[in-house]
């Protein structure tokens, strides 16, 4: 019986985390077609909800990476998926909050490798998965990305530069939907799957599903690609403006290169089973696209601001989950600790979103009448 309270608190933690994944990478998505008038910001954000529950169909490779690749499967409890997932949703509010793009797929495999070396030590680890499947990955897809977007933007100048720029921008814009399109199916094809990896692992280390027969039933599916497209849906407007706007001040050519340098990078690294950082892409795309115009076109300040939060979503959510594990031990081995720990998130969030509306609904003072 506890250990059916302790999944069902674990499933719907995970949910709560896509959910947070959603909107805390909307920005990724729709930030360039909207900071360049390709598409307005509703459209763009519904069309990219829609594209990316569907994109969480397409392969389920990622997802098989993230339940067995990185931690000994057979050492996995119920408790330390828990513990692993409330590292990564704390990270993710936090660098909402701050408007800092940062990666949700990292803060996810920090959060479960921290409450996984409290629990069981460096041994239950695969260093190796870490190294070649997570770090390596993370270091070449922005570069990739930033060659890709930084050519096709070179080339695409070249082309267009004697012609009319009306016709042109309209052209890119219309480019930027498909562009567009692509990205957010292919961060629905990568980012789901780490929570449905997750998800799975939870049943695993619960015995629902044995480890030897790992994958992914439907109705995780189902429920993982349902949560991130709703809170793709609810946007992440803070990063938004990030994402848009306060790296480069971006033209619907430059828009159209980066989401297709990044789409492309993605797309091939689901295919491949890599669960890369669909921000770290996303935005090594938009400073290609920034660079290849001219270097001083990319704000570095901004960009460093972001490379630093990169560096930090590991080791931070990492030592979130060891926290969050630790506490939960203190209860015993049953659903106690989990459910206080929950009870205590919920109640955060909601002094923090309580505090933020009553903000935003005050009266301001008015002006003074001139005499």
């Amino acid at each position: 019986m506890q250990s059916d309270v302790i999944l069902v608190i674990v499933i719907a933690t995970a949910i709560a985390f896509d959910f947070t994944n959603g909107f805390h990478d909307t920005a990724n998505v729709v930030a360039t077609s909207i900071s360049t008038r390709a598409l307005p910001p509703r459209v763009a954000v519904a069309m990219a909800s829609l594209l990316n529950f569907i994109g969480a169909f397409v392969s389920l490779k990622v997802a098989d990476t993230v339940g067995k690749g990185f931690v000994e499967t057979s050492q996995v409890t119920t408790t330390i998926v828990f513990a692993g997932l409330i590292g990564a949703i704390a990270w993710n509010l936090a660098t909402w909050y701050f408007g800092l793009p940062s990666s949700s797929s990292h803060a996810l495999i920090g959060g479960l490798v921290g409450s996984m070396l409290v629990a069981h030590g460096f041994g239950a680890i695969d260093g190796n998965g870490l190294l070649g499947k997570l770090i390596v990955p993370a270091i070449l897809s922005p570069i990739l990305a930033f060659l890709a977007a930084a050519a096709a933007i070179t080339i695409a100048y070249r082309i267009v530069g004697r012609l009319r720029p009306g016709p042109v921008a309209r052209s890119f814009r219309l480019g930027e939907v498909i562009s567009g399109g692509l990205l957010a199916l292919s961060h629905g094809t990568n980012d789901a799957q780490k929570t449905m990896g997750v998800m799975t692992l939870a049943l695993v280390a619960h015995g629902s599903l044995s480890a030897k027969n790992f994958h992914v039933p439907l109705w995780v599916v189902l429920s993982a690609a349902s949560a991130i497209s709703l809170g793709t849906f609810s946007g992440g407007w803070r990063i938004i403006r990030t994402m848009g706007s306060r790296i480069i001040k971006m033209d619907p050519a430059q828009g159209f290169a980066a989401q297709g340098a990044g789409a492309a990078v993605i797309l091939a690294a689901s295919g491949a089973g890599y669960p890369l950082s669909t921000t770290h892409v996303i935005s090594g795309g938009i400073m290609g696209a920034g660079a290849a115009k001219r270097l001083s076109a990319v704000r570095w300040g901004v960009a460093g601001n972001i490379a630093l939060a990169w560096v930090l979503t590991l080791p931070a959510a990492a030592a979130v989950g060891a926290l969050a594990y630790g506490v939960s031990r203190i209860f015993g081995s049953g659903a106690l600790g989990p459910l206080l720990i929950s009870i205590s998130l919920l109640s955060l969030l909601a002094a923090l979103f309580g505090r933020r509306v009553r903000a935003t609904r005050s009266p301001v003072a008015p002006a003074p009448s001139a005499s």
